[in-house]
């Protein structure tokens, strides 16, 4: 039966069939710039340090050549590892490896803290080809022997610079110190402290390094806007702006989890339908919170930074940073969740006379 779609971009990397047919059918178009530089590179089976800014694609650079690798062999132990840093990001990896893998008898599982324990141990004991973890829950199952890692032939670092904002560096030095020396490992990270260098010497062997574009730049397609404001009239301003009918699905940062619980709550008290994630919500309220803005139930959704990097939704109009963000790669990530995929955004910044400082154009 002859294939019926036309020539893609993505039949000239290299990839099974039946993932081009699950590319195909989940609208993808052509590679984006880390695909098309990292799928090649992956599938070469050199170790590979990718730097890249949210929202470039970058989940499908490396899941796409480990999918081709585990189709090409017999079923066995698990034998791809993917560490993430929050749990929303290990949610939405675990999806997109469903949507890529559809077709194939290749099985995925996320586990991550904020939840219970059991299911994910019946299910990594039952066995499967990767696991998508966070670091502490993945230590928790492997002091209780319910992960067999002796079959890993890849590992892969996703945010990694993020995983050393959070304290996770110590973490993830003890996992890989439990796997298989013979592997290949990819590091995805959105900037390259020395921190996440120093890690790449110890793990990886000789990496191809790419990078697609400047680590400290927000994509173009965003339009950036700077509302000065008083502290006390920002939630008034907020209002007002999300009453503009171009403001669909906003995204509002915030530097504390109790800012976060009051802005909240005003902006709901204004008539709007609002959602909020942070740190202190349990993961069935994050996860209720991040479908409900992603089907557009809610209109506004208020989050901290330890959020901005396990927030991946399609068709953000607006980022507003409420708190202009402490250190300018936060700023990196935060308006990176709008213009995604080389789409249009806005970014609002506003800013207090006590901020003035730490503004640079």
């Amino acid at each position: 039966m002859q294939a019926t779609h036309t020539k893609n971009p993505f039949d000239h990397l290299g990839l099974d069939p039946v993932l081009l047919r699950a590319v195909y059918g989940l609208g993808y178009e052509a590679p984006t710039p880390i695909q098309k530089e990292a799928i090649p590179a992956i599938l070469s089976g050199r170790d590979v340090i990718g730097t890249a800014q949210t929202g470039s694609g970058k989940t499908a650079a490396f899941l796409l050549p480990i999918l081709h690798r585990l189709l090409k062999q017999a079923p066995g132990h698990t034998r791809a590892l993917v560490l993430s840093p929050t749990r929303e990001l290990a949610a939405q990896i675990e999806v997109a490896l469903r949507g890529l893998a559809k077709g194939t008898k290749i099985r995925g599982h996320a586990v991550y803290g904020g939840v219970g324990m059991a299911a994910q141990e019946h299910a990594l004991r039952s066995g499967v080809d990767v696991v998508v973890a966070t670091p502490g829950r993945l230590l928790d199952h492997m002091s209780r022997r319910n992960v067999d890692f002796r079959g890993l032939q890849v590992l892969v670092l996703d945010e990694a610079d993020r995983m050393l904002d959070m304290g996770f560096l110590p973490d993830v030095r003890r996992i890989v110190d439990a796997l298989p020396r013979e592997r290949q490992t990819l590091l995805f990270s959105a900037t390259m402290a020395s921190e996440i260098e120093s890690l790449s010497r110890t793990i990886m062997r000789n990496p191809v390094r790419i990078s697609v574009s400047p680590p400290h730049r927000p994509p173009s397609t965003i339009r950036h806007e700077v509302y000065p404001v008083p502290q006390h009239l920002k939630t008034s301003l907020l209002v007002r702006l999300l009453g503009r009918e171009d403001m669909l699905s906003v995204l509002v940062f915030v530097r504390t989890k109790r800012r976060a619980d009051r802005v909240a709550r005003q902006v709901g008290q204004a008539g709007f339908d609002v959602a909020r994630i942070h740190g202190d919500r349990s993961q069935s309220q994050r996860e209720t919170a991040l479908a409900g803005f992603r089907s557009g139930r809610h209109q506004v959704l208020i989050a901290t930074d330890v959020a901005a990097r396990g927030i991946d939704v399609e068709g953000i109009s607006h980022v507003i940073n409420y708190d202009v963000p402490t250190v300018p790669t936060d700023y990196v990530h935060r308006v990176g969740r709008t213009a995604r995929m080389e789409a249009a955004g806005e970014a609002i910044t506003f800013v207090t006379p006590e901020d003035e400082g730490d503004v640079r154009a």
